[in-house]
């Protein structure tokens, strides 16, 4: 068998293989396939199918070479290198989250897994704004002045002393989160708060999964509160 066709069976035995989504989305309601919900599954199969995949990275790439441990043929999967930059971290640590996320990114493209749309799923639950034509009035009346109450940018910046630690990273996080929170005066706004801060809490999540979690249940509590009224 050539590389090309032990991939392709491996791709269908994986497709016949129950997997869990571990990753969940509350806020946008979704789930996904973390890495660990899947590489298990596909070393296996490899393993038996006589295929080897090795990831490795270059300044400009991501590679995924999958290679048949008989003949030492390959096939390559690459993907542009990126960068994150997340608010209280070190190079070192943003450099890991860029090689976790291309890692999982790689396997789904060369196993063809299918993953849920996530950009689908948070910008098609805002619902959009009708707008109300004006009734015109014969009378001019005065403008009202309108006060501006609340941020007109979502997003977070947290600098952190050098003697701080984790816990003091956290409770910097939560404590501008929950305030942004409580200026948001409609559905959108918690929408932008997330959306804007999306890879500190993406961040968040990988240092504490739990401490996430409820982040994410003040954001359905805000965002529930707007569907009641």
């Amino acid at each position: 068998m050539s590389v090309y066709k032990k991939l392709q069976a491996a791709r269908i035995k994986l497709q016949n293989t129950k997997l869990t989504k571990s990753g969940k989305n509350k806020f946008a309601g979704y789930e996904y396939f973390e890495l660990g919900d899947f590489l298990p599954a596909i070393q296996n199969i490899c393993h038996e199918a006589g295929l080897c995949g090795v990831v490795s990275y270059t300044n400009d790439l991501a590679y995924l070479n999958i290679y048949d441990v008989e003949t030492n043929d390959c096939i390559v999967f690459t993907s542009p290198m990126s960068k994150a930059e997340l608010k209280g971290c070190h190079d070192v640590q943003n450099l890991g989250a860029v090689q976790t996320y291309l890692r999982r990114y790689l396997w789904t493209a060369a196993f063809e897994i299918v993953e849920h749309d996530a950009l689908d799923a948070t910008t098609g639950s805002v619902k959009p704004e009708s707008k109300v034509e004006p009734k015109p009035d014969p009378k001019p009346q005065p403008r009202p002045v309108v006060k501006e109450e609340g941020p007109k940018d979502w997003g977070i910046k947290i600098t952190m002393k050098p003697d701080a630690n984790e816990a003091d990273w956290f409770d910097a996080v939560w404590a501008s989160t929950t305030t942004l929170l409580r200026f948001a005066e409609k559905d959108q706004d918690v929408m932008a708060v997330f959306k804007a801060n999306k890879s500190l809490f993406d961040e968040a999540k990988s240092r504490d999964p739990e401490w996430f979690k409820k982040l994410m249940e003040e954001f359905t509590k805000v965002k529930n509160k707007f569907k009641e009224e």
